[in-house]
Order: C-alpha cells, then structure tokens, then sequence
C-alpha cells in the first residue's frame, strides 16, 4: 500500500494518476480540499491534517511507501506562522509516524527554494546549501527546515529521498500555487521580468518520484529542473498560446519596489492576497539557474519535457478545463 499526503495538490494529483495507471493501491489524504475523481477502486481517500499525528498513526498502519507532497506555498509575509506550522512541523508528524510504522521508504517533495534561489549568475545543484544570503523568502526557510526533519529521520533509520523541483508547470487549480502565471498571462498582466529561473512539468515531477522511490537509492536529494528561460519568455509563450497580448512593460528593480507596494496597499484595501509580494519582486529580477544533472544520471533514460512542450500542453488542457 503507497500513501500519498497532499493528494488534492497539483503534484499530488498528478503523482495518484501515474500511480493508479500503474495499477497501484494508493491512501490519499487531503486536508480540505476534494480531490479529482479517479474512479478506481485502488484509491482509498481519508480526509486527515498532517498536524494531527493520531490521524497519521492510524492511516499509517500497513503503508509500504510514502509521497509526502502536502505543503503550502506562499510569499505572503502575513503566512509565515502557517509556512513553518505545516512546511515544517507537518514533515517532522509525516517523518515520525512512518519511522513508527516501519515504513520501507518516504519521499519527500521540497523545493529549489530550500537550496537557495538568490544566486546571481550561479548554477544551483544539490551540493549547496540554504542561507539566509541565498533566500529572500520565508517559503523557502519552511522548506528547508522541512528538509532537516527528512534528513533527522534517516539518522533513525528511515530510507529517504528529497526532490527539489523548480517552478512546477501544470493544469491545476490557477487561482492558487505556480498555475497561477498561466491566470495572469490570461488576463494580460502587463509587466515583464528579464530575470531566469527553471521550470518542470508537473508530468516530470511525478514520473521522476515513482522511478526514484523504486529504485534502491536512498538517503539522496535531486533537483527536478526542465529547462531554464527567463520569466519573459515564459509568459510570452503563454499569452500567444492563450492568443493573448504578451506582457510588454520592463520590470526594473525601481518599478519592482513601487508594484509590490502597490499591490501590498491593494490586499490590504480589498482583503485579497497580493498579487506581486516583496519576495516574489525581488525573485523575478534574479538571474538563476539549475542543474538537473544528479537526476538524469541517476535514472537512464529519463528525460524532461521541454518548457516550451509543458506550456503548449498546459495552456491546451487549462482551455479545456475552463472552457476559454
């Protein structure tokens, strides 16, 4: 039996379709969010929070494999009591109830972000390590604290591996988490960034956990990167794929310090979050990138889909999702 935390998110949902086409039973667990509607007999779904650790215990009994994908994603300041509550405290119960239940092995999804993003015309790989030079984001702190409770578990026994997945590209919900720049490209957000960052189809992300989890590697962390462009050329290719007016208006880093303040002024007006936060400012205006070549050697034969095939993809299913 493989249980999945987090199973309504777009790396989770997409990890139980793979998952379930390979005929696999799966426990899903979500905490308020439905999830999609498989229809299979293999899916068992069990409404539990990570922070309660008698829910975990119980839904852990039996379980071979854990995908520990459930997580919050935000750059709002206001989040950061949350961030830590579920980012880190959350993985500490996951980490815990699994080394309890004898669990064979966990995987645990992270982010690019717990390696330290901020480095100007630097290559990131799994060698480096987050500092607070490196992060602008209290995202990127929760992940990596939530690393340390992964890494903690393996010194009491439990076989582990991290993936560190860049910006993840997918047709999930656009209201919330990365699908979110395919929503603002659809509205025709004016602004554009020159600064790079990496991209990965949510496909990748979970086609590259299965094969690792399956494999007898153990106790390593891997970045899942498909490709690095800069965020103009991201959105550009959104926009025409939408057959929308792409963004046309240069971010400096002048401009990028009015804009999150304005937005900030905004939120605070309409009770919205905002749409452009200081540390999301100062992200697009950085120049960086990653290197996937840990993951590719790890496993022959594996390939990631080109940035350009990811969107094309998405913004086709999103077309359809939304009937736009």
């Amino acid at each position: 039996m493989i249980l999945v935390t987090g199973g309504a998110g777009l790396v989770g949902a997409e990890l139980i379709s793979q998952l379930l086409q390979g005929q696999e039973k799966v426990t899903a667990i979500t905490h308020h969010t439905l999830l999609p509607d498989f229809n299979s007999e293999n899916l068992t779904t069990v409404k539990c929070d990570i922070l309660d650790t008698s829910c975990l215990e119980e839904v852990m009994k039996g379980i071979r494999q854990v995908y520990h994908c459930a997580g919050l994603v935000s750059f709002d300041p206001k989040n950061k009591n949350e961030l830590f509550n579920v980012n880190v405290k959350g993985a500490a119960n996951v980490v815990n109830a699994a080394i309890d239940a004898g669990v064979q092995k966990l995987l645990h999804v992270s982010s690019v972000s717990a390696l330290g993003r901020i480095r100007n015309g630097e290559t990131v790989n799994e060698e480096m390590s987050w500092t607070e030079k490196s992060s602008n984001s209290e995202y990127g702190k929760s992940k990596y604290f939530g690393e340390m409770e992964v890494w903690r578990g393996t010194g009491e026994g439990l076989n582990a591996v991290i993936v560190n997945p860049s910006t993840i590209l997918g047709a999930g919900d656009w209201n919330n988490g990365s699908s979110e720049i395919f929503k603002t490209a659809y509205n025709e957000f004016p602004w554009y960034a020159e600064g790079m960052n990496g991209f990965v189809d949510v496909k990748d992300v979970a086609k590259a956990m299965i094969l690792l989890m399956n494999s007898e590697i153990k106790n390593e962390q891997f970045i899942l990167n498909g490709g690095n462009t800069s965020y103009k050329n991201v959105f550009t290719e959104i926009a025409k794929s939408f057959g929308k007016r792409p963004p046309h208006k240069k971010v400096t880093p002048l401009i990028g310090e009015a804009v999150w303040r304005w937005s900030a002024i905004q939120a605070m007006v309409t009770g919205k979050k905002p749409m452009v936060t200081r540390e999301t400012a100062h992200t697009a205006l950085a120049s960086v990138q990653f290197d996937n070549t840990k993951v590719l050697k790890a496993l022959p034969g594996f390939e990631f889909t080109s940035v350009s095939e990811s969107i094309k993809n998405t913004c086709a299913t999103l077309k359809q999702k939304y009937h736009l």
